[in-house]
């Protein structure tokens, strides 16, 4: 058994962390965030005291990282991150903080993953833990987790990774979470509900400390301290499997039910096959219809209101995406197929993120002919 469960086994964390503890999580939120947490708005109040409840688990696994052994390092996070550094350049490959203080890893400067906690075990294994205050979207949940396992099994040379979800709900009471519980090496966590926790406070107390970080205790060290035991070069892992699909569907060969030849592949999680020339944008029109809330648009509006097309698949399905970067707005708009496999739009892609980045760094490289087979290869139809 992990350290970490065996340890939490004998000594339950309080089901309802205390007052104490929740105030002084609030000084990891903005004060805009600290407003919402008692906002009669359902919506902001609700993302708010989903910030919040993480900044709990994280001071309470602060506090616990103290008392055991069976926690050797703690990643620093929110108002104890580190400052500086954090904006996304092309190239970043590794562990990085976000604006707020989030531990991310980044592969040529995209944000891969986001981890609620990071940690080192008394055996020496990087354990990683996700927090919950809703059930929805759980099925997406389970695959993210499968994802991030891979990733830090792969970058940490780990052939298992713990990882401990806790939630401010039963999760047993859906399958999805049933499956997760289920998975080796998972620990899980209960606590209260937020509503319960919150119920301490009154929406004008301050941390005893004020809103500044804290002093931590030796366990506590940033995310980027933490090596990783195998090279990482995202952009190669990259490269190589856009390369593996120009080269299949160019010799027909069905990429979907072939083995694929890279152990990095599944640390993929998208192809960027790169931008069209006005004469693979003109061939696409005619073959697919593109529309942008409800509206269709042809060769001549695209061409009118956007100066770039990328062709995307998304993975591991190889799902076909095109971005449309936009004339008037440093903004890319996400095209994503529907059943019958033409283009309808999803959502932004705005100019703060890294993937924004990477997007903008490519210029015109695919023709008519392997845009086609590229797009017949993966369209549903």
């Amino acid at each position: 058994m992990n350290q970490i469960s065996a340890w939490l086994s004998k000594n339950s964390p309080p089901f309802c962390p205390e007052t104490s503890l929740a105030l002084n999580a609030t000084r990891h939120l903005s004060k805009a965030e600290r407003a919402k947490l008692f906002s009669p708005d359902l919506e902001k109040m609700r993302t708010a005291e989903g910030r919040w409840y993480e900044a709990i688990i994280y001071e309470l696994f602060v506090e616990i990282s103290k008392k055991t052994d069976a926690i050797s390092y703690l990643a620093l996070k929110g108002a104890d991150a580190p400052r500086g550094g954090r904006n996304a350049r092309l190239g970043q490959n590794g562990i990085f903080y976000s604006r707020s203080g989030d531990i991310t890893i980044r592969g040529n400067g995209q944000d891969l993953a986001e981890f609620d906690l990071l940690m080192v075990d008394g055996d020496n294994q990087v354990t990683f833990a996700e927090v919950l205050t809703s059930p929805s979207d759980l099925k997406e949940f389970e695959a993210e987790i499968d994802y991030k396992r891979s990733l830090l099994g792969y970058l940490f040379d780990q052939p298992r990774v713990p990882f401990l979800m806790v939630a401010s709900f039963n999760v047993s009471n859906y399958s999805a979470g049933r499956r997760i519980l289920r998975t080796p090496h998972t620990i899980h966590l209960q606590t209260a509900t937020c509503e319960e926790i919150k119920s301490g406070l009154n929406g004008r107390q301050r941390p005893p400390h004020g809103w500044k970080p804290g002093l931590p205790h030796t366990k506590m060290v940033r995310a980027s301290d933490f090596t990783f035991k195998r090279a990482f070069d995202y952009q190669k892992f990259h490269d190589w499997e856009r390369n593996w699909v120009f080269s299949s569907v160019s010799n027909e060969v069905d990429v979907k039910s072939t083995a694929n030849p890279h152990e990095t592949s599944m640390l993929v999680k998208k192809i960027l096959y790169g931008g069209l020339y006005p004469s693979a944008i003109r061939t696409v029109c005619q073959e697919y219809e593109f529309s942008i809330r409800g509206k269709k648009i042809g060769f001549d509006e695209i061409k009118k209101q956007f100066s770039k097309v990328v062709l995307a698949t998304d993975l591991p399905g190889y799902e076909p995406l095109m971005y449309f970067r936009s004339n008037q707005k440093r903004e890319y708009l996400k095209m994503v197929q529907d059943r019958d496999g033409n283009f309808k739009f999803e959502r932004f892609t705005p100019s703060r993120v890294g993937f924004f980045l990477w997007l903008e760094s490519l210029g015109p490289s695919l023709g008519s002919r392997i845009t086609s087979k590229i797009l017949d290869a993966f369209s549903p139809r």
